[in-house]
């Protein structure tokens, strides 16, 4: 289970605080960090779930280690109300989500979804349906500018989506370095202390290939629908596009709703609150993990705990 460092665990498990005899899920069990953390800190049990079966299959060892605490199921934390009811639960007292790609998935340059090793241009996080090299071969120049500039924010998508269409005109695009690439040049060199010029760029179609702001929409309606009266949902995203979404998600649900302008009296709520906000301002990795795993750097914890009865 080596590879995979979890982001902010203490603050996760510390946010979850986990009892003995208390239920969690761990909706993105990547290398099993979480969950580790949790069933390490209380008698508790955990149920893990991951859409990619490569981590469902390297996680096999610590669910023999954990049994029968831990199960480990294959699928989307999207479903979760689905899956825990397979398995004959209906509620929980805790559910952790780190969204993204895992390092797992990230530093295997056959999975492609990283450009610092070459390998196929894939980003499937099942492993199963349209890759990214689909994606980018057979997508409109328009809709791929919009994807670009949706996912990505890439301020210059319609220069990127016009290069990758003239290049795929010559040869199908295969592999992560070319796209990559193509990408460097049609962007420009960037100011030393910026990313890749290829960040954006791959973040999208990542984004894209696995429909991740809409699983994320659905998990998080999930987990509120799941969790019972006192447990609480710990979010760590890792971009300003999956951190809004949890935010305005968990400002809907505690009744919080924004006034037109600073000078103007707070709107009415439009439904009962269902959750508590318990991070109005993210949480954010300690300089000392930052140095550690780098790729904390952008890290955001929300946290939120269940009131009153079912959603």
């Amino acid at each position: 289970m080596s590879g995979h460092v979890p982001v902010m665990a203490r603050e996760v498990v510390d946010a979850l605080n986990p009892r003995d005899g208390g239920r969690y899920v761990d909706g993105t069990f990547g290398g099993g960090g979480y969950t580790t953390g949790l069933l390490d800190r209380a008698r508790c049990e955990v149920i893990a779930i991951d859409r990619d079966p490569d981590a469902v299959a390297a996680g096999q060892s610590l669910a023999r280690h954990y049994a029968p605490r831990l199960r480990l199921i294959e699928g989307r934390f999207g479903d979760m109300a689905e899956l825990l009811s397979a398995e004959g639960v209906t509620e929980v007292d805790g559910v952790a989500l780190d969204l993204g790609v895992s390092s797992m998935q990230f530093d295997r340059a056959e999975r492609g979804f990283s450009f610092r090793a070459s390998g196929p241009l894939d980003m499937r996080m099942e492993k199963r349906g349209p890759s990214a090299a689909d994606l980018v071969n057979e997508a409109g120049e328009s809709e791929l500018a919009d994807i670009l500039w949706r996912y990505g924010e890439e301020r210059k998508s319609r220069r990127v989506a016009r290069a990758i269409v003239e290049r795929r005109r010559e040869k199908r695009i295969e592999t992560t370095a070319e796209l990559a690439e193509i990408v460097r040049r049609a962007v420009g060199p960037s100011a030393k202390d910026e990313s890749d010029p290829a960040t954006r760029t791959f973040q999208a179609l990542r984004i894209a290939v696995n429909d991740e702001l809409g699983e994320l929409e659905r998990g998080l309606a999930a987990a509120e629908s799941v969790l019972a009266p006192g447990g609480r949902l710990a979010v760590v995203s890792f971009h300003s596009l999956e951190d809004r979404a949890v935010k305005e998600f968990v400002r809907a649900r505690s009744g919080r709703v924004p006034s037109p302008s600073r000078h103007a009296p707070p709107a009415a709520a439009t439904r009962a609150p269902t959750l508590r906000d318990l991070t109005r301002r993210p949480m954010v990795p300690g300089e000392a993990e930052i140095a550690a795993n780098p790729r904390a750097r952008s890290a955001r914890l929300r946290v939120a705990e269940k009131i009153g009865g079912r959603a």
